[in-house]
């Protein structure tokens, strides 16, 4: 029986963040195979696999698939195992996904991470890696908004409600004294949650007066006119904070180790490619995202973009943790137990056949 919104709101919080009474319909759209996956000759496949499908995003901030997908390198460590991947608008779908077996490993954020853990049980998914830290930012129209404390009063877009950067701008807007109504977005500053395709048009209208979004929809919004008012790296020790993780179905890993442990693989030289290669990497996801999406993005958005991320195989687990109290201070979620969310053995142990330092869970890593 239909029950009442306020009712489906509450049950949303109690379980977990949101996002998933959001998710978009269908599972992502499949990548176009324009011959950059070759099967090389005599390859075999591995524990007899014939495909794996793969999950990301076409955001900047999911790099590491971008280019390890555009320049084959996942598919040279999967050998004769096919590379299938998956374009993803939003986190919840490709929870979704995952959840439904469309998918067997991800690209995703931290919050879409947090959900389908806790939503679950703790018995769905497994963080696996890291992809990148950074890449997002606070940008304004300058002729409303000179300053922070002109962020008051205002309409400020972020892409989904509860979604990663949803939470950080509300638990900045609540260090800063404000009161917003985390799921009305009303308040002292007004949440407006738009999808990263019209927000740059949303600005251009003048129906919001900012954004808090990632990359490249930032870099969009400056090439607008807009001016970046704040860099969310600014806010965390270091620099560094997760906004990409690997993800990968408990079931799958359990039963195709070697195949994660490829693909670990391939994700770690990927990294090393991009921060040894940064111009020709940048230019390697560009063409991926022109063969996902039909649509290139033009240099004076690509280039300020990619300078903000940085690619890291470290998932940055305590960044991670600290992302659930911030979600929880928002009132968008009970406290979780994270303990388990990740496994981080199959990327240490190629780390250490790479001569790389091991990563830590943070303490939240199965027993």
């Amino acid at each position: 029986m239909p029950a009442s919104s306020a009712l489906r709101r509450s049950l949303a919080v109690i379980a977990a963040l949101p996002l998933l009474t959001l998710a978009a319909c269908g599972y992502g759209s499949q990548a176009k195979d324009d011959g950059t996956a070759k099967v090389a000759a005599g390859a075999k496949k591995i524990e007899g696999l014939d495909t794996v499908k793969i999950g990301y995003f076409g955001n900047l901030t999911h790099g590491t698939a971008l280019v390890g997908v555009q320049k084959g390198i996942f598919q040279k460590a999967l050998g004769a195992t096919k590379v299938k991947p998956a374009i993803f608008n939003a986190g919840p779908s490709e929870i979704e996904a995952l959840n439904s077996e469309s998918i067997d490993i991800g690209w995703i954020g931290p919050s879409p991470a947090i959900n389908g853990y806790t939503k679950s049980a703790g018995k769905n998914l497994r963080i696996i890696g890291g992809s990148a830290s950074g890449g997002v930012k606070l940008v304004v129209n300058p002729d409303k908004i000179k300053s922070l404390k002109d962020v008051k009063g205002k309409r400020i877009a972020t892409p989904q409600l509860g979604n990663t950067q949803d939470v950080a701008f509300l638990n900045w807007a609540a260090e800063q004294g404000w009161k917003v109504d985390p799921q009305s977005g009303k308040g002292d500053v007004t949440v407006v949650r738009s999808d990263n395709k019209v927000t740059p048009d949303a600005y251009k209208a003048g129906s919001v007066d900012g954004a808090w979004v990632p990359e490249p929809t930032a870099s969009k919004l400056v090439a607008e006119g807009g001016k970046v008012l704040l860099d969310e790296s600014t806010l965390w020790p270091d620099k560094k904070f997760v906004i990409t993780n690997i993800i990968v179905r408990q079931d799958f890993l359990k039963k195709y180790p070697k195949v994660v442990e490829a693909v670990l693989k391939g994700s770690v030289e990927t990294n090393k490619w991009i921060n040894a290669n940064p111009d020709a990497a940048k230019e390697a996801a560009n063409k991926r995202l022109q063969q996902d999406s039909g649509k290139a993005l033009p240099a004076d958005v690509l280039d300020p973009a990619w300078k903000s991320i940085r690619f890291t195989d470290d998932p940055l687990a305590s960044t991670l943790n600290t992302e659930a109290e911030h979600a929880v201070k928002a009132g968008l979620l009970q406290k979780p137990d994270l303990k388990g969310i990740y496994d981080l053995a199959p990327l240490n142990k190629v780390l250490k056949a790479e001569g790389e330092p091991a990563v830590d869970d943070a303490g939240l890593g199965v027993k």
